[in-house]
C-alpha cells in the first residue's frame, strides 16, 4: 500500500488510492521555448522531465515528425499527492465532473504555471500552461503492469466514476461541479 491517504472501503482490496499523476506540458514546437517549458516543469515537480516528439508533420504550424514539442512528467507516491494538493489550489478546489472518464481517472488544466501557490513570476522564462492527468487504483492493479505473468483486471475491480467523485470530495477535499 502507498504511502498516500485512501479511500476507505469494506474490504481491503476495494480501497481506492492515487496510482500516479502525470503531468504534461505542450508548447507545440522545440528550441529554446520547450528548454524554458523543461525547466518551469522540473521546478514545480522536483523531476527531471521527458520529452515527447511530434507523431505526424503539421507545415501550417511548422512541426516537424520525430521533434520534440512537448516535456512531461509522472509523479507516484508522497510526490503526486503533494503536487496534485498545490494543483487543485490553482483550480479553486473544484473539478468538472466531465473530466472523470470510466476507468475513475481524471485530468483537468492550468492555464498559468505561476496560479500554483508559491509559484513567481519569471519575465525571462515566461508563463506556460499545463495539464494535469490523476490515475487512480485499487490494490491488485500491478497485475496488468508486471513483466512475468500479466493479466488484466476484471471490470468490477476497476475504479468507477461514482468512487472516483467520492475520493475527490472526500480524500482530496475538491468539489465536483457538473459541467
Amino acid at each position: 500500500m502507498p504511502d498516500v491517504p485512501y479511500l476507505e472501503t469494506d474490504h481491503p482490496m476495494r480501497r481506492v488510492f492515487i496510482g500516479k499523476v502525470v503531468v504534461n506540458m505542450a508548447v507545440g514546437e522545440s528550441g529554446e521555448r520547450l528548454a524554458k517549458a523543461a525547466k518551469v516543469l522540473e521546478e514545480l515537480t522536483g523531476q527531471k522531465p521527458s520529452f515527447r516528439k511530434a507523431k505526424r508533420t503539421i507545415k501550417e504550424f511548422g512541426i516537424k515528425k520525430g521533434e520534440n514539442i512537448a516535456c512531461m512528467v509522472t509523479l507516484r507516491g508522497r510526490k503526486a499527492y503533494e503536487f496534485l494538493k498545490k494543483a487543485l489550489e490553482a483550480v479553486n478546489w473544484t473539478i468538472k465532473e466531465s473530466s472523470i472518464d470510466k476507468h475513475g481517472n481524471f485530468a483537468f488544466g492550468i492555464r498559468e504555471h505561476i496560479h500554483l501557490p508559491g509559484v513567481k513570476y519569471d519575465p525571462e522564462v515566461g508563463i506556460f500552461g499545463f495539464d494535469v492527468i490523476v490515475a487512480l487504483e485499487r490494490p491488485g492493479y500491478r497485475v496488468a503492469r508486471r513483466r512475468r505473468k500479466r493479466s488484466s483486471i476484471h471490470p468490477r475491480h476497476r475504479v468507477t466514476p461514482e468512487e472516483a467523485k467520492r475520493f475527490i470530495e472526500e480524500v482530496l477535499g475538491a468539489k465536483v461541479v457538473p459541467g
